[in-house]
């Protein structure tokens, strides 16, 4: 998903305009890789598109893609990284409550549920437990159940932006981490 898109590509890049290429920042939507993809001439994108990044794809309109950091990112992709995330869970809300589902202890002392902003040992208790009697079949469904879990859509979405912004955090759920 595209995030920011420079048509005269990087501001700071000191070459004549017709030597620059166009630049995007983009969200991998199933690793949350983030993505600076230098596109064709002929490239016609916007913020919040999805393209496919496959260069074997007939419409590809990627010449070369580079992963980065969120310190990468321009101003314009940070401020539009949220709404990206979030409308990624949007798109693929039941992968999103299966984590709730599905999620395991880390270690004894440690719970995957227990990485989730303002998640500890009483509310994950609660979400075990009524998963348990029966899956949670969305985020509505989830709050409606769970009493203490307001938004378990925010919750996900705060954590994201968590494993984005810090690339030394220990664990890792939704962003692809380089080192496993």
């Amino acid at each position: 998903m595209i995030v920011d898109y420079l048509p005269h590509g990087r501001p700071d890049d000191t070459r004549p305009q017709y030597q620059k290429a166009a630049l995007a920042y983009a969200l991998e939507t199933e690793t949350f890789d983030l993505l600076e993809l230098t596109l064709t001439e002929d490239a016609d994108v916007n913020i919040v598109d999805r393209i496919p990044i496959d260069e074997a794809a007939d419409d590809a309109v990627i010449e070369d893609v580079t992963d980065i950091e969120y310190d990468d990112l321009s101003n314009s992709g940070v401020s539009e990284l949220e709404y990206a995330v979030e409308a990624i869970i949007d798109a693929d809300e039941q992968r999103f409550v299966d984590f709730y589902n599905d999620a395991q202890p880390i270690s004894l002392r440690l719970h995957q549920l227990n990485l989730l902003p303002g998640i500890g040992k009483k509310l994950r208790n609660k979400i075990i437990d009524k998963r348990k009697r029966q899956p949670f079949e969305s985020f509505e469904d989830l709050a409606d159940r769970v009493g203490g879990l307001h938004n378990p859509k925010e919750v996900i979405a705060e954590r994201i932006m968590e494993e984005l912004r810090d690339e030394d955090l220990k664990y890792k759920i939704f962003v692809r981490n380089d080192e496993a």
